[in-house]
């Protein structure tokens, strides 16, 4: 027998948990989300309800299991270029502000299993050739940090690359790889993935020509979307761009960017 189906008192507390540790709100319709990715782990420590689960993660005996629950809560489904027109939106950009001699930084800061920071970077090689440049991405799991890493995705993440792109920055599996897509290494060795809390102190990442905060916010209430876009603006340069989800807004976030188009925003 499996455990029991997941209480709704038992429910608030995991809503509890997720917004203490990410700032995340999950609505009552995540009920079965919560269930369903949890599951495996309670029949991990054979435990016959979500409340045992809870108070081992809440007891502080087993921090690598709360770090696993977070990984489990917070990730997202991606896929290569994403809201396609960013990316033309940074290839303007990159064209009409960059300083050959000076490198060209952004930050995929909700950069999940790596597919938009990958995006950025084959953009932003096609763009600008040999000059400088660097794509940081972060995430607060530590589990699609080491996905991203390694670049290896299945094929159906990947049907909205560029056909040139895909040939210039991409390696095909066969074999037992069949089925698969591995970034070329020249690609990833530009492409840093770190660690970070948006809900908490940020570590030392440096200053951004532009910075990807997108499909995130829609997760956080108001409160928290300022608090988080209060923490990573400071790291956006003068004149650098800001670029949000399609279905996210920062109207009562924020007057320290000014839109240029739906969902891309300039400090000025």
């Amino acid at each position: 027998m499996g455990p029991a189906p997941i209480s709704d008192r038992e429910f608030v507390q995991f809503q509890r948990f997720i917004f203490d540790a990410a700032g995340i709100t999950l609505s009552p319709a995540k009920k079965a989300l919560v269930s369903g990715r949890l599951a495996k782990r309670l029949q991990q420590y054979r435990l016959d309800n979500y409340g045992e689960y809870f108070r081992l993660l809440a007891s502080g005996e087993a921090p690598e299991e709360t770090q696993t629950a977070i990984d489990l809560l917070t990730t997202n489904e991606t896929y290569f270029f994403r809201e396609p027109k960013h990316f033309d939106f940074l290839r303007q950009h990159v064209a009409a502000t960059h300083r050959r001699t000076e490198t060209f930084r952004v930050w995929s800061a909700a950069s999940s299993s790596g597919e938009e920071a990958y995006s950025i970077a084959m953009t932003l090689a096609d763009c600008l050739g040999d000059a400088p440049w660097e794509v940081v991405g972060s995430d607060i799991s530590m589990r699609v940090l080491q996905r991203a890493r390694a670049g290896h995705y299945p094929l159906e993440r990947c049907k909205h690359i560029p056909p040139a792109y895909l040939r210039r920055f991409c390696l095909r599996g066969i074999g037992a790889q069949q089925g698969t897509l591995l970034i070329d290494g020249s690609l990833r060795n530009r492409v840093r993935f770190t660690p970070a809390n948006l809900n908490a102190a940020l570590p030392q990442l440096g200053s951004f020509d532009a910075i990807f905060l997108r499909n995130v916010m829609i997760y956080f209430n108001n409160d928290t979307k300022r608090k988080v876009v209060e923490r990573v603006l400071p790291l956006l340069k003068r004149g650098g761009h800001f670029y949000i989800g399609h279905a996210e807004s920062l109207n009562d976030i924020t007057k320290a960017v000014h839109m240029l188009a739906p969902s891309v925003y300039r400090k000025p």
